[in-house]
């Protein structure tokens, strides 16, 4: 005969053990497979912070470096030698390739056969003024990666320079 089960009636249910297993397998196969983004870095090269001695100063050639003055307006005012006698300049340009560009290659190859010596190059003085951006600044650093320039350096702009620029109208 038939029984009849009087008792309790049990409740469906779904063993979620292994879904649990494979989700913690899936999140460790992701968090070791995939690959963090490193952060791109620039080396800079900063000077200690004492007091400059006069044996530290060297004397350079004028016909070796390159001042570029960082104004507004994303525009450069370059000149070749001393402000106050510059070989060539100054000259206002702009970044990229139309831009400093050409000008900074050429200068390059021209510094070895001025100076008969192709050990010395060009050296390049970058001077951001208050008016020109953060990425100005980072923008000339690109240029000197891209031309491969082996000396350059960022340094203060002094009031006859900055003079210079609000001449030329990049200093507002």
């Amino acid at each position: 005969m038939a029984e009849l089960n009087t008792g309790k009636k049990q409740q469906p249910r779904v063993d979620l053990t292994a879904m649990v297993d494979l989700a913690f397998l899936l999140i460790t196969f992701f968090m070791l497979t995939t690959s963090i983004s490193k952060p791109y870095a620039m080396d800079v090269a900063m000077p200690d912070k004492t007091d400059e001695a006069e044996k530290d100063q060297l004397d350079v050639a004028d016909n070796r470096t390159i001042t570029l003055l960082l104004g507004s307006d994303n525009k450069i005012e370059y000149y070749m030698g001393l402000l106050d006698a510059p070989i060539e300049g100054p000259t206002v340009v702009d970044y990229g390739k139309n831009g400093i560009r050409p000008i900074l290659l050429e200068k390059i190859k021209q510094v070895p056969q001025i100076t008969g010596d192709p050990e010395k190059g060009l050296i390049v003085i970058i001077r951001p003024s208050d008016k020109s951006h953060y990425k100005n600044l980072v923008d000339i650093l690109d240029e000197m990666k891209i031309v491969s320039a082996k000396q350059y350096m960022i340094g203060d702009i002094s009031p006859l320079e900055v003079e210079l620029l609000e001449r030329e109208g990049l200093y507002k």
